[in-house]
C-alpha cells in the first residue's frame, strides 16, 4: 500500500511554461493547424459552391459556412458529454472510424 503513495509522490504536477515547454509547443502547433483549416474552409467552400454547385448567391454560401459552425458547436457539446462518460480516446476513435 505504501508503494502506491510513493508513485503518487513521484508524479507531481510541475507548473509553469518553462517546465512544460514541449506540451506548450504542441498546443501552439495544433492551434496553428486548426486556424489554417478554418481559414481554408472559408476560402474553399465559396469556390466549391460557385464552381461545382452553380450557387451564385454569396448569402447562401455564407449561410452554409455559418450553419456548419453552429452544427459543429452543438455536436461538440454532445461529444464532450460522451467523452466524459466513455473516455476521450473511445470517442475520438469512433469519430475517425465514422469518417
Amino acid at each position: 500500500m505504501n508503494s502506491n503513495n510513493d508513485d503518487n509522490n513521484q508524479r507531481r504536477i510541475t507548473l509553469g511554461l518553462k517546465a512544460n515547454i514541449h506540451q506548450f509547443l504542441i498546443l501552439v502547433l495544433v492551434n496553428a493547424f486548426v486556424g489554417a483549416m478554418i481559414g481554408l474552409e472559408q476560402t474553399v467552400v465559396p469556390l466549391i459552391g460557385k464552381n461545382d454547385f452553380g450557387i451564385e448567391s454569396n448569402a447562401i454560401i455564407v449561410s452554409f459556412i455559418a450553419s456548419f459552425g453552429a452544427v459543429k458547436a452543438i455536436l461538440n457539446l454532445f461529444a464532450g458529454n460522451l467523452s466524459d462518460k466513455w473516455g476521450r480516446k473511445k470517442i475520438l476513435v469512433i469519430g475517425w472510424l465514422g469518417q
